[in-house]
């Protein structure tokens, strides 16, 4: 497997880093969290203008037909500098289920505002009783004097509150834990029967739990073709795998970054501490776990890329599994190195630990990956 980034893959890192170390240092983000906004609209934009947000769409709607491999670069740098964009929400989750999942006409007139920046959307999928379990689906549809309204309760959309349409399971037939007999849907999140709540995540980014009582929605595909719609959402939930890998991946470069440059300028009895032989083993220890990191986190995408290839499926477990297990180790590691001062709200490391904990959560923690790995292998 190659692991090195492509020319392409490359200069738009190197583009979105610079623009990233701009925008979004860790002082500016503590100020817009402060300020109470969910999001910066200038980065925002500044993204779009690079043409990050038109990256994994489709050529035919204004995008660049990039894949979970494209994407790879991009969320690790956006984990990296802990931003509040709502890229995941929105391009990755939102733009995947309607890339897989929405007739062309819906595909034409969405995906080209969402392409330009100009359009944010937000999937939600979760539910409370749900345990992690990817298809388990309570909310209902049904169709009342001649349109479907949907009924249910959605957790932890995440940037439910930027977006203008939200992307809806929900089922048609059958139990709540039935692969089949869902479907997808458009849902207005002002309009009747809607209700949002908004919070913040430990990590300071935006979700919300939606509640739909009779609310009226527009299907994506035929809500009848119950394969159709399975394919989409697992199409979803594994691009939302491998981006949430590469996310954690990047918060842990971060974290370890953070860790070395204390190590080469903290002084301590007249010495910098990084002489001391038992730190730059513990260095060490993370470094290996953060190449482990990174080396799961390209197999995510690879899995993302090709479902139908051999064993994507446990390759995605097994990259969820260890990515969350190596990033956790990592950022446990940098705030050991720091002290007391690696926990404080004014140092940048310990939110890098709290970015790993809430996308260690999002898909499927990692005991619920190994538990789906030991249930396939045995």
């Amino acid at each position: 497997m190659n692991f090195e980034l492509n020319e392409d893959q490359a200069a738009l890192a190197e583009s979105l880093q610079r623009m990233l170390a701009d925008r979004c240092a860790f002082e500016q983000r503590r100020a817009l969290v402060a300020s109470g906004a969910a999001h910066d609209d200038k980065t925002w934009g500044a993204l779009a203008e690079l043409g990050v947000t038109a990256l994994p769409l489709p050529e035919a709607h204004g995008g660049f037909g990039g894949g979970a491999r494209d994407l790879l670069p991009v969320m690790q740098a956006l984990g990296r500098s802990l931003s509040m964009e709502p890229f995941l929400a929105s391009t990755v989750l939102a733009g995947t289920a309607l890339r897989l999942g929405a007739d062309e006409a819906t595909q034409s007139r969405l995906l080209p505002r969402m392409a330009s920046g100009e359009l944010v959307l937000a999937w939600a999928h979760d539910e409370p009783a749900g345990r992690h379990a990817p298809l388990w689906v309570e909310t209902r549809a049904e169709r009342r004097n001649g349109r479907w309204v949907l009924d249910g309760i959605k957790s932890n959309v995440l940037a439910g509150g930027l977006a203008q349409h939200i992307v809806v399971s929900a089922r048609v037939s059958g139990a709540p834990a039935d692969p089949d007999g869902c479907a997808l849907f458009l849902v207005d999140p002002k309009g009747a029967g809607v209700a949002l709540r908004e919070f913040r995540l430990v990590d300071d980014t935006s979700a919300g739990e939606l509640a739909l009582r009779e609310a009226e929605a527009e299907p994506l595909s035929d809500p009848l073709d119950a394969a159709h719609a399975r394919r989409a959402i697992e199409g979803t939930v594994a691009a939302g795998i491998a981006a949430v890998c590469a996310d954690m991946t990047g918060a842990a470069q971060a974290a370890y970054e953070l860790a070395m440059d204390y190590l080469r300028t903290r002084m301590q009895f007249g010495r910098l501490i990084g002489e001391n032989q038992a730190l730059r083993h513990r260095a060490a220890e993370m470094l290996v776990c953060l190449e482990m990191a990174r080396s799961m986190a390209m197999a995510a995408a690879v899995a993302a890329d090709e479902p139908e290839g051999d064993g994507a499926t446990l390759d995605l477990h097994r990259a969820k599994l260890s990515v969350a297990r190596n990033a956790r180790q990592v950022a446990h590691g940098a705030i050991q190195l720091h002290g007391g001062i690696g926990m404080t709200e004014e140092y940048a490391v310990g939110h890098c630990l709290r970015r790993i904990h809430v996308l260690d959560q999002l898909f499927g923690d990692a005991d619920a990956h190994a538990a789906r790995l030991a249930a396939a292998l045995n």
